[in-house]
């Protein structure tokens, strides 16, 4: 299903950063193991009502002069324009309406179709009373919360779901059996385009030296060894723009939306450039949600060649990207072909080994081994004890463990747990899902 991109939008200190941390409060990292990340996370998915959506917080640019302010900020507000299904524009009750809220007020007013007034820090009645001033910019009486208290934020996710709409014909189409969707992400230029174009044997999509010049999610579709493989070609941003600042961060918005369509993701580096912050967030984000990883290093025609050159550049690669070393790697040349169609052959095999299931017997097994090596314990001296384990499910692989209280099994020996899994079943290029099951009524954790 193709979720809404909801983007926060306003000026700077309006309570941006809190009101995406209320709304992502129930989405946990469950993928406890991303060391050597920071956890600073600008977009998430977030659900209401069984609805999930994906949020994305616009507060991450904070200009070091005031001459910047205004440019900054409508950068902000025109891309969340051109990029985002649906736009909450914050402001803030206790400044009220400022001169930088006017002017992104008339920067997104054309498109008010798509935008929802909301004013927060409205933590008492008194506030409430005094909103409208807002009334000003065009947009109603706009919706008042208080994101830092949770005041009245289950009224409006009702009134947000009622705005945001999916592509029908993504909830109503069935997946097609034997069908791969394969995303191709990665930062502005490293490569993505090229690398579809030599998977299918033509110029499908457009290719050019300026980064982000692909224009929408394009697919493509191949047909390899009975399987259908759909190329999800990643969107960069709709316009260019001179300012350099935000500009790999906000093309990330549709990267995750390609993700979210992906049962399998090829994260493309470019052999040339160091492991940057954006390429650790797509990384994580497709963790996080549970997709197949493979690692494409792209240019590497371009690198001189020494003895363990590609081992140097892998142990390079998962200093930078620790929480996903189950993913393999591939250093390949879109310009010269080179290894291109063998990622084919990696990408079925880590499909297959995402849909592996582990018989209960082995499992067990696997167990008791791993608990008689290193036992579960606590720092409160409680006694911990898994009783057995199962998995309940393919894509991603997924793993209950019976155990007497969740709280009582720390993060550290889930990580040993999970890491004694792929040494012992594989699970080549597939995250996989853990979960802790207590025998207290609703004890029960990601």
């Amino acid at each position: 299903m193709a979720k809404s991109i909801v983007a926060i939008v306003g000026r700077p200190n309006v309570g941006k950063s809190t009101l995406f941390n209320r709304l992502c409060r129930k989405r946990s990292a469950i993928v406890d193991f991303e060391e050597g990340i920071t956890r600073d996370r600008k977009y998430e998915e977030a659900e209401w009502l069984g609805q999930a959506f994906v949020i994305v917080d616009t507060g991450g640019i904070i200009p070091k002069s005031a001459d910047t302010i205004n440019k900054a900020i409508k950068f902000q507000a025109e891309i969340a324009i051109q990029e985002a299904d649906f736009i909450l524009f914050v402001v803030d009750a206790h400044t009220g309406t400022t001169d930088i809220d006017v002017e992104i007020a008339k920067i997104l007013s054309p498109h008010r179709q798509k935008v929802m007034l909301v004013i927060n820090k409205v933590d008492n009645e008194k506030f409430e009373m005094e909103t409208y001033d807002f009334l000003q910019l065009g947009f109603g009486d706009g919706f008042p919360l208080s994101a830092a208290q949770g005041r009245n934020t289950g009224n409006f996710l009702d009134e947000l779901l009622k705005n945001i709409k999916t592509e029908k014909q993504d909830d109503d189409k069935k997946k097609e059996e034997n069908t791969i969707n394969i995303a191709i992400v990665g930062k502005p230029n490293v490569g993505k385009s090229s690398i579809t174009n030599r998977l299918i044997g033509e110029n499908t999509v457009i290719v050019n030296e300026v980064p982000g010049t692909t224009r929408d999610s394009i697919d493509s579709i191949l047909n390899y060894q009975g399987k259908k493989l759909v190329f999800i070609d990643t969107a960069g941003l709709r316009k260019k723009k001179k300012i350099k600042y935000g500009v790999e961060y906000f093309s990330s918005m549709r990267t995750i939306e390609s993700i979210n369509r992906a049962d399998v993701v090829l994260l493309v580096l470019d052999a040339n450039d160091e492991v940057s912050t954006q390429d650790q967030k797509i990384a994580s984000y497709a963790a996080r949600n549970f997709k197949d990883l493979i690692i494409v290093v792209n240019k590497w025609d371009l690198i001189k060649k020494e003895t363990m050159t590609s081992k140097k550049f892998e142990e390079k690669i998962f200093r930078e990207l620790k929480f996903i070393e189950h993913a393999p790697i591939i250093f390949v040349s879109a310009l010269t072909g080179q290894r291109v169609r063998k990622m084919l052959d990696i990408l079925l095999e880590v499909e297959n080994q995402s849909h592996n299931r582990i018989p209960t017997s082995q499992l067990n097994e696997f167990l008791e081994k791993a608990i008689g090596f290193f036992p579960p314990s606590h720092s409160s001296g409680r006694h911990s004890k898994i009783f057995y384990c199962s998995q309940v499910r393919t894509h991603p692989p997924t793993f209950i463990f019976f155990c007497n209280d969740t709280d009582l099994i720390t993060v550290h020996y889930k990580r040993y747990l999970h890491n004694r899994l792929r040494d012992t079943f594989g699970f080549k290029g597939a995250t996989i899902k853990l979960l802790f099951r207590g025998r207290k009524k609703n004890d029960f954790e990601d």
